[in-house]
């Protein structure tokens, strides 16, 4: 079975639209787990009243308000599923989304098989990223996928591996780069991308992650360091380096100027 991750905070506007695209699945082999990170807004009475009449099991989780990377913790903890796929609140998925999965899983199946990957597109269908012609499937890892397609990308993860590989939970932060965590379960097997398939419908809200990374940064300098430091390491190119060697210097920066106010 395959769990769908969702964690969600004040979005009580656009689940409607990802449960929709859940109950147009042509597979149902799946759950929905949707881990609240305690919002303000309607969302615990909007997903009780969805989980009423849906086909397929949906558990829904809360926690106080703790961040997105403590919310997939949380719900990889009570996943049912051995594979886990992160579908943010304000996406959808397209009718063939689980059964691609399926497909994909019983085609690459091995015991070094920790992840596949498929691409994010705009809700008009256009790709997110570069469009890549070659071989259906390549293995790769995150940092190497991230330069190939230059877009945000749909994973999906054996869930033991997540289990093996929680996010880092930091006192007073709120965030930490997902290819921090990404990178350290490609380091325990194969992954494998397939760059001309989506199945994921993307939208990027204000105040969404995406359009707010100047802000998330200064918020959370210690989660960015972790990721910066690491990444230094898995570049290939120098100036890739030397990039994340002037975002991990800010970062330190920032936990210097927090710590004197």
């Amino acid at each position: 079975m395959i769990t769908v991750l969702t964690p969600t905070y004040n979005r009580s506007h656009t689940l409607p639209r990802l449960y929709e695209s859940l109950c147009n699945q042509e597979s149902k082999n799946f759950e929905w787990v949707v881990v609240d990170d305690g919002s303000t807004d309607n969302t615990q009475a909007l997903l009780f009243d969805l989980a009423k009449s849906a086909s397929f099991t949906i558990q829904i989780i809360s926690q106080p308000n703790s961040g997105k990377h403590v919310a997939v913790n949380t719900g990889v903890s009570v996943a049912i599923g051995d594979w886990i796929f992160i579908v943010d609140s304000d996406d959808a998925l397209t009718p063939d989304a689980i059964g691609t999965i399926e497909v994909a899983l019983n085609n690459f199946s091995s015991d070094n098989l920790v992840g596949l990957c498929f691409r994010r597109a705009y809700f008009d269908g256009r790709i997110i990223g570069n469009k890549i012609e070659g071989p259906s499937a390549i293995k790769l890892t995150p940092t190497k996928a991230g330069a190939l397609f230059q877009g945000d990308l749909a994973y999906v993860f054996k869930r033991d591996s997540m289990l093996k590989h929680p996010f880092p939970v930091i006192r007073g932060e709120k965030f930490v780069p997902e290819l921090y965590i990404w990178n350290k379960i490609s380091d325990e097997g194969d992954i494998y991308f397939f760059g001309d398939k989506y199945i994921y419908f993307c939208e990027y809200l204000p105040d969404g992650y995406s359009h707010n990374f100047s802000k998330n940064l200064r918020r959370n300098p210690q989660g960015f360091m972790l990721f910066y430091r690491s990444q230094i390491s898995r570049e290939d190119k120098i100036i890739r380096k030397i990039k994340c060697t002037i975002r991990m210097v800010q970062c330190y920066l920032y936990i210097l100027w927090g710590a004197k106010k």
